[in-house]
């Protein structure tokens, strides 16, 4: 009986008396929406004078609310004086700050009749942004001449933009327009004059902050898409020249978060204009109100004094068209405007289910009258004059893209 309670005391102290615990985190500073992150904890042991020389620890890090985790929690173990290392995997599922609170440690001691329960409050912040991804991947296809593997068409057109690129000898084909008859009578020959697509000019995006932006089909929500759908826009209008703003719009108080989502980016030129678009939107959050478009379009007529592309992005329903076709009509007297609407992918796999029961049949015929009222509602959008796309969020991005190329090339602007 003594010698056992000796046992448990002897083995108590030599749990308690370490002189030194020590644990630092290295997590990145920055982290992308939906990727896997390398977490790393350092951790630094020093015995005392009677405690172990060595000791086995259960760790488990207080990562992020907003996100997953992989390989958590994990057994190490510690020589006294010497650093031990283990790393984990975080993924986020949110945009915005995030916080690595403490660590959390189970020791154990030498003899495993007890066990130590130890926290380190180490904390660290990392800000999470859109995932930057496909706007990698689509400078990566540019520089290789491959961007019809993101679906997006480069559209070549020489001669009838309004900037001067160059002179070169006249073709056959050329107009007696593009002729430089000085250049042609200084050096005897032909001489065209090569014009491009005008560049200085500005495009501007509307983004609904509102309720419906909320949803989801797949991980990200449409708020999600719609941020990235604009950062890959807003990188290939940067390299064709074109300045770049946005402007966010919401209803309701400042408890509501109203304040939050009333964000405006004048527009800027150069490629370091992404970075800072970034830094703008990386924290912005969809809100549970309802837009107010008619508001939204006065503010940005305020703000946005020269003529430019505006692409309206929002989640339309039916009840929302006769506030939205007064305010794009009030948009459209000065700017030339898309209406980027998304749509639920649920609609379609609807559509393409099987009819097995009554609940099927009457599902299918309210989808079908619902597609029927929205496809009215743009064809009423069309017939005003309003450009618009209608698109599933994963479709989004690419669309977009190529329908401002278009634009571009036909010198709509």
């Amino acid at each position: 009986m003594i010698i056992g309670l000796l046992l448990l005391l002897s083995d108590f102290f030599r749990l308690y008396g370490m002189k030194k615990f020590q644990i630092e985190r290295q997590a990145p500073g920055k982290m992308s929406l939906g990727l896997w992150h390398d977490i790393k904890l350092t951790i630094r042991y020093e015995a005392g004078r009677f405690s172990a020389r060595s000791l086995q620890v259960n760790v488990f890090d207080w990562y992020p609310v907003n996100c997953e985790f992989k390989h958590l929690p994990q057994k190490i173990s510690l020589n006294s004086g010497q650093w031990g290392t283990l790393s984990y995997q975080v993924k986020p599922l949110k945009r915005g700050n995030e916080q690595f609170s403490g660590v959390q440690c189970l020791i154990d001691s030498p003899w495993k009749f007890w066990v130590r329960n130890y926290t380190v409050n180490e904390t660290s912040f990392s800000m999470v942004y859109p995932n930057f991804a496909a706007i990698s991947q689509y400078a990566l296809l540019a520089t290789e001449n491959r961007l019809s593997q993101l679906g997006i068409r480069k559209i070549r057109r020489r001669g009838e933009g309004m900037d001067f690129n160059q002179l070169r000898e006249y073709r056959e084909g050329d107009s007696l327009r593009q002729i430089d008859w000085k250049a042609t009578s200084r050096i005897r020959k032909l001489i065209s004059r090569e014009y491009q697509d005008e560049k200085d000019q500005e495009i501007i995006f509307l983004l609904d902050c509102g309720r419906r932006m909320l949803s989801h089909d797949d991980e990200l929500s449409h708020f999600d898409h719609t941020l990235n759908a604009m950062l890959l826009v807003s990188y290939v209008a940067l390299h064709q020249g074109d300045a770049i703003g946005f402007s966010t719009f919401g209803t309701g108080d400042e408890e509501d978060g109203y304040d939050q989502s009333q964000r405006w980016f004048p527009a800027r030129k150069g490629m370091a204009t992404i970075q800072s678009l970034l830094n703008s939107v990386y924290d912005l959050q969809a809100q549970a109100i309802t837009p107010d478009y008619t508001q939204a379009v006065t503010q940005l007529l305020l703000r946005q004094k020269k003529r430019a592309l505006i692409i309206v992005l929002t989640n339309l329903r039916d009840e929302d068209s006769h506030d939205l076709l007064n305010a794009l009509q009030l948009l459209k007297r000065k700017h030339l405007v898309i209406l980027a609407s998304l749509k639920e992918q649920a609609l379609e796999q609807v559509m393409e289910k099987p009819i097995d029961n009554f609940s099927d049949a009457l599902l299918l015929a309210s989808t079908c009258d619902y597609q029927t009222q929205r496809k009215k509602m743009f064809e009423n959008l069309y017939a005003r004059g309003i450009n618009y796309l209608d698109v599933t969020p994963d479709k989004l991005a690419v669309r977009l893209v190529n329908r401002y190329l278009d634009i571009k090339s036909s010198g709509q602007l």
